[in-house]
């Protein structure tokens, strides 16, 4: 079901060879962007245009009613319910102590440089409700924002065609948080809301949250207009395992983020002859026992997944971190080790009884995480995410005459000379 792609023997880690999605984002980009430009233009009326085109869902208002928010948790299984409890206390438990104090530092004495994290004002927050709807990103967005003390929160999630609301779990978790302001909107059309306002729903200064290739090329194409998180789109999981790795359990993980879509990617990365092919036996197994097995199935077999044989566990670290996965879990000897010299990854999962589904839940890390290789340069959304450093910088008399002179000539070597003239006018006369 996985192909094999053999790098042994070889010297080099060829980005080329390795399984990768061929996602398309600049093409998407340019088939939502006239909805973008209409939703800049006309608010509301597109969006609710490509909702009943997409959704099959005639909106009458964007926004969710707050007793249906409501009616959600109280209708919430208890069991259900204490699960997600406990879900959101882990998370804040992990997230909490990201929030940053003041850094105060005298570069030179007078001369202080005070920094500051400040919360984002306003953010939109995307929830997806395709094949999936995602309670869990309500946890995973909402508990660092409130915890960042971000001042107003909105969060929107495809309407479902028989109810016309959201997911019934989307909304339960939000009343949950106490989030109030709530929209059915998805894909593109929310990250449009968020960007430019309709009626409805203000303007965001930021947006976060993960969804497909239409969201994460909507995102891109606000960027600058309001922050983004991460080019967070379809679901990607990397396993480096040796000979010690249960197949079994391998093959479970590698199917439970094919679940996702079937654009998901699940790639094994082994010096093993023998797991990959006991891990291709268990896959057999599990796949025709799943619930979603065509999904499954069509996930495993594309470009996106496969096995990458390795010469040895050195050279399977150059190859995860060549690939830079969403998620990559490590199961071998000295997992740990092994862990800690890692460095392109969004999360990473040591030992066999930490795998990526609980991540997704419970836990307490956040499962928002940067696909497509943009690990290389994005992380995890966190409490961080949502802060803005200022700096605010506090120069005396003296402190500002000790350093004048270097100013100048820096400044009259860029060819600035009235830089330097703003520091000399202080001292005018002396």
């Amino acid at each position: 079901m996985l192909k094999r792609i053999d790098l042994r023997h070889r010297s080099d880690v060829p980005a080329d060879l390795l399984p990768r999605a061929r996602f398309d984002v600049a093409a998407a980009e340019a088939e939502i962007r006239p909805l973008l430009e209409a939703i800049a233009h006309r608010g509301a009326e597109p969006i609710r245009r490509i909702t009943a085109e997409r959704d099959g869902v005639e909106l009458t208002s964007l926004r969710v009613p707050l007793e249906a928010v409501r009616a959600a948790r109280d209708a919430l299984e208890p069991e259900l319910r204490s699960s997600l409890e406990e879900a959101i206390r882990r998370v804040r438990a992990a997230h909490a102590p990201q929030r940053r104090g003041e850094l105060i530092t005298e570069v030179a004495p007078g001369g202080v440089i005070t920094e500051r994290f400040l919360p984002v004002r306003r953010v939109g927050l995307y929830v997806p409700g395709g094949l999936a709807p995602l309670a869990s990103s309500v946890v995973m967005n909402v508990v660092p924002a409130q915890l960042a003390e971000v001042g107003q929160i909105a969060v929107s999630s495809p309407p479902q065609r028989d109810t016309g609301l959201p997911d019934a779990t989307v909304l339960a978790v939000c009343a949950l948080l106490g989030i109030e302001e709530v929209y059915a909107v998805g894909g593109p059309a929310a990250i449009g809301m968020f960007a430019y306002g309709t009626d409805e729903c203000a303007r965001v200064d930021m947006i976060t949250g993960p969804g497909n290739i239409y969201v994460t090329a909507a995102k891109r194409a606000v960027r600058g207009r309001v922050g983004i998180d991460a080019e967070a789109g379809t679901t990607e999981i990397a396993v480096l395992a040796d000979d010690t790795a249960d197949a079994a359990h391998v093959a479970a993980d590698l199917i439970s983020q094919a679940e996702h879509d079937p654009e998901a990617a699940s790639v094994l990365v082994t010096p093993s002859d023998e797991l990959a092919a006991a891990v291709d036996e268990q896959l057999r197994l599990q796949v025709n026992a799943a619930k979603h097995s065509q999904r499954i199935t069509i996930a495993l077999s594309g470009p996106q997944s496969g096995v990458v044989l390795v010469d040895d566990l050195e050279q399977g670290l150059s190859v995860v971190d060549e690939y830079a996965a969403e998620h990559l879990e490590i199961q071998t000897v000295d997992a740990r080790d092994l862990a800690m010299r890692v460095r392109n990854a969004g999360a990473i999962f040591v030992g066999p009884y930490s795998p990526v589904s609980l991540g997704d839940y419970c836990a307490g890390s956040n499962h928002i995480l940067p696909t497509g290789g943009c690990a290389r340069h994005s992380a995890g959304l966190s409490v961080n995410s949502f802060l803005r450093p200022v700096q605010i910088i506090e120069y005396g008399r003296d402190a500002l005459s000790a350093v004048a002179d270097d100013v100048v000539r820096i400044a009259e070597a860029e060819n600035l000379p009235s830089h330097g003239q703003a520091v000399r006018a202080r001292f005018a006369g002396e």
